[in-house]
């Protein structure tokens, strides 16, 4: 799980996300951009309910307002969905396509989800040129698999 402190860092996150990620927002409050990286191959579906719910958890907390209030909603979708344009506010998206949107409401805040959660945090600073670095192998690593797969194929016919 990935978490930005604040709209910068968020806006780096977002920058260099992965198709992999599952981003996590308060509907309609500010909140920290949670994103879940899920194995290559898997997308939205495959996640478990329970692990939706302590991901939303978790962004329920860390939102200013949406952590003092209950009934919060929080929308979920796939990275590969978030739209940034130029002329939209550090930090703020949109998507591409609405219907592969998803919500789940928190009725109220589970402090032992997020105090098991925040147990195993490392926090470190999400460097640009870290998170730039990382994308950058990810794509290097599935440019030489889809490589690889297309010689063993070349090489059957």
């Amino acid at each position: 799980i990935y978490m930005g402190r604040d709209k910068y860092e968020n806006e780096e996150l977002i920058r260099y996300g992965w198709p992999e990620d599952l981003w996590f927002h308060v509907d309609k409050m500010s909140s920290a951009h949670v994103y879940l990286r899920l194995p290559c191959g898997q997308g939205i579906d495959d996640v478990p309910e329970t692990i939706v719910d302590e991901c939303a958890q978790l962004t329920k907390f860390n939102s200013i307002e949406g952590c003092k209030v209950n009934h919060v909603r929080v929308v979920y979708t796939m990275w590969a969905n978030l739209r940034k344009t130029d002329d939209m506010a550090t930090g703020q998206v949109s998507f591409h396509d609405r219907k592969a949107v998803r919500y789940v409401t928190i009725e109220q805040r589970n402090n032992e989800i997020v105090k098991r959660l925040n147990k195993s945090k490392i926090e470190k600073h999400n460097d640009p040129a870290e998170l730039a670095e990382l994308r950058a192998e990810r794509d290097h690593k599935e440019m030489a698999e889809h490589k690889a797969l297309r010689r063993e194929h070349f090489k059957q016919e």
